[in-house]
């Protein structure tokens, strides 16, 4: 991983491969950013100049390249767009300056040293874009040829160290942002290297291997259920869905806890290591990013390692519930009644609505310790896509306040979300004349239906919150700002907010 260090040097004796500096958008044309006041005085002031000559505006996600000015012991200067000019005594938003530096520690493949003169005005800046190089820099290459050949097969390598100017070494708040975006990007970037794992390579057995490999190098607690003890449990739904599969599913329980904590979190995730819909075969074109489907899973584990690493004050229990959603002749089938880990029965009229089945189990088991909150995130619907588009997760909770606080957490990190209702008038589409309840409901307001669903397994009086990422999970498209190809990592850092914010005493 891209290696983060703060630096007072000034730009043109600092030995490195490019400076990266910021542009935006002003009135009458581009506009030099804060931190980049060295290479401009270099340029005589006319860097703004040179910029516009060469197509810049300094729009988001603009990146231009041009020579140093003489004297610079760097060779290249990188201009990346910050969109409109902040008002007077206004800063940058956080989100800016970590797309800007995703931008450019992308651009920046095969470099050893980069050094970042985007505008640092706080700690929070200095958190966001040492947040914005370490996901920018992000590459997964583990099936890549690693042989002697494999730079020229395989393209340039992430860029190897980021000097972050204008930070301040010596400063504790400094050092503790970047401490966390170390933390947090290196969490998050795992999530990835587990979403973008082959399935033949990730089984519920060897995701619940990794998770414990993480809790005995950070100090968790952890508990795996296999498919003998899940049997003996009663974990109806989480068997189902794995029964088709000789891939046997897992439910783990990873357990962070702090002396001085007052509070505790439950974090649930979705963990399908491949989802081809069971009997309920998906269509062709559907299977080929299946594979994304523990994404929940991944960002939940991803989190609870974070929160540990960070010490956070607050008690966090992580849920994986862990299957292989597979056709054959020991597979859940259409018409089949599971019973539930909580007791209930479900009818299962749709074997490819597999996510809420196994969901429902693991809620139920995070319901009975009582904790003060319950969110769990899964890839659930094709509904909340159409609804949402690629980018934004959805927000679903049984109490406003807290879906509030849920969704101003996301999108206080950067995270783009929308809160979602669960209409009771929905409920009704899941009666079975068989079971307590159905897997399936009514067609339209088909996200809607599966919260709904899930709700049926929350504890009575606890709070609970469910983020549907099926559209950001998965980058299908071309890299962005920090957001790479294939695996993004959703929702790690919205967890990790809500438990620096219950540590705080500022949730609940």
């Amino acid at each position: 991983m891209t290696a983060l260090t703060l630096s007072t040097a000034a730009a043109p004796g600092l030995r490195a491969d490019a400076i990266v500096i910021g542009v935006a958008k002003g009135a009458k044309g581009p506009v030099v950013a804060p931190g980049a006041d060295a290479v401009d005085n270099a340029y005589d002031g006319r860097l703004a100049g040179v910029l516009e000559t060469l197509g810049a505006s300094g729009a988001e996600g603009e990146l231009t390249k041009l020579p140093a000015p003489a004297g610079f012991k760097a060779p290249l200067v990188v201009a990346v767009g910050l969109g409109a000019e902040p008002g007077k005594d206004a800063g940058y938003d956080a989100e800016v300056l970590r797309k800007a530096a995703g931008l450019a520690a992308r651009a920046l493949a095969g470099s050893k040293k980069a050094a970042f003169a985007l505008p640092v005005d706080d700690a929070g800046a200095v958190g966001a874009i040492g947040e914005g190089v370490l996901l920018g820099a992000y590459a997964f290459d583990a099936y890549k040829d690693s042989g002697k050949d494999a730079k020229a097969k395989n393209g340039k390598a992430p860029l190897a160290e980021a000097a972050l100017l204008g930070g301040k070494p010596r400063d504790a708040a400094h050092k503790s942002a970047v401490a966390r975006a170390v933390a947090v990007s290196e969490e998050l970037n795992r999530s990835r290297d587990l979403i973008n794992m082959p399935p033949n390579d990730l089984t519920p057995a060897i995701f619940a291997a990794e998770a414990q490999a993480a809790a005995k190098e950070h100090g968790l607690k952890v508990q795996v259920l296999d498919d003998k003890a899940l049997v003996k449990g009663g974990y109806g739904g989480i068997l189902g869905v794995g029964g088709g599969s000789a891939a046997t599913p897992r439910l783990v329980k990873l357990t962070y806890t702090h002396p001085n904590a007052e509070k505790h979190l439950a974090f649930v995730g979705k963990g399908i290591t491949y989802d081809s819909g069971g009997i309920s075969l998906k269509p062709a074109g559907h299977n080929e990013t299946m594979k994304c489907d523990m994404s929940g899973a991944a960002a939940v584990f991803a989190a609870v390692v974070a929160a540990a690493r960070l010490g956070l004050e607050v008690n966090v229990t992580g849920w994986l519930a862990l299957a292989e959603n597979m056709p054959s002749g020991s597979a859940v089938r259409p018409g089949d009644v599971l019973r539930m880990y909580s007791g209930k029965t479900v009818e299962v009229l749709n074997t490819d609505a597999e996510g809420r089945l196994v969901l429902a189990d693991a809620l139920w088991a995070a319901s009975l310790e009582k904790p003060d909150a319950i969110v769990d995130v899964a890839t659930l619907t094709g509904a909340m896509m159409l609804a949402l588009g690629s980018r934004t997760f959805g927000v679903m909770a049984n109490d406003d306040a807290f879906r509030t606080a849920v969704y101003e957490a996301a999108e206080e990190v950067g995270e783009p979300a929308w809160p979602m209702p669960l209409p009771e008038h929905l409920r009704k589409g899941m009666d079975s004349t068989v079971a307590d309840i159905a897997n399936m409901g009514e067609r339209m307001g088909g996200g809607l239906v599966a919260g709904l669903f899930l709700r049926e397994f929350v504890g009575e009086g606890i709070t609970w919150a469910h983020l549907d990422i099926a559209g950001p999970a998965f980058n299908e498209g071309g890299a962005f700002g920090y957001t790479p190809k294939g695996g993004t990592g959703s929702a790690v850092r919205t967890l990790v907010r809500l438990a620096e914010l219950t540590a705080a005493g500022e949730l609940g």
